[in-house]
């Protein structure tokens, strides 16, 4: 099959992946579907990974991190109701997939990786992919990015056992959080956090699987 071939079949693969596996299970917001449509997947995992790329199910990315499955990005970027010109926070860059399915909804994003040679990876990939809508920074997640806050929004890629203060704290006024919590490194609850004339108000909405969040205010380095 030729390049053009290739692109095609990546881009009916992408427009399946949006259509049965997310549009199926109730994610509806149009600008979400048209930023999962768009964001190319397969350029943000390894080569030997690209045909499996569009399928339902996380992919490793080494270093014992995950793209998430396509599902879980597009309801968790759902959930937070990005609006253009959002200022993003997110921790966990991973391969830099969701950060840039937050810039395509025309947020300003601001992301935080912990490992360094996933951090140097996602920043030359969007920088090569012209992301110029995101900054990435090295370091403890937990801690977010204070210099930088307030956020109007914060998801956050990685479970840990409590919602870290520090996040909350540059959670900025009618802002929402999306993070899994759980006291169990596998078995965690995705929660909505907002703010709401001052009080912070939590809302589980069911049980997911993340990668550990590692850090300060999450779980400690093993």
């Amino acid at each position: 099959m030729n390049a053009t071939g290739v692109k095609t079949d990546l881009r009916r693969s992408r427009e399946r992946m949006v259509r049965e596996q997310i549009e199926a299970r109730g994610v509806t917001r149009p600008e979400v579907l048209r930023a999962m449509r768009k964001t190319p997947r397969h350029l943000f995992v390894e080569e030997a990974l690209i045909p499996q790329a569009y399928e339902d199910h996380p992919l490793p990315i080494g270093h014992g991190q995950t793209i998430s499955q396509p599902y879980v990005v597009a309801w968790m970027t759902e959930l937070l109701e990005v609006a253009p010109g959002h200022k993003v926070l997110e921790i966990g860059t991973g391969s830099g997939y969701q950060a840039a399915v937050l810039a395509e909804l025309g947020a300003e994003v601001y992301t935080v990786e912990r490992i360094k040679p996933l951090y140097e990876q996602a920043r030359a990939r969007l920088d090569a992919l012209r992301y110029d809508r995101v900054q990435l920074k090295l370091d403890d997640g937990t801690l977010g990015w204070p210099e930088k806050a307030p956020f109007d929004r914060i998801l956050v890629a990685a479970g840990g056992p409590k919602i870290p203060a520090p996040l909350v704290a540059q959670l900025g006024p009618a802002g929402r959080m999306v993070i899994p919590v759980g006291t169990s490194r596998r078995n965690q609850t995705l929660c909505l956090v907002r703010r709401d004339n001052g009080r912070v108000i939590v809302r589980d909405l069911g049980g997911v699987m993340f990668v550990d969040l590692v850090g300060t205010h999450g779980w400690q380095a093993s």
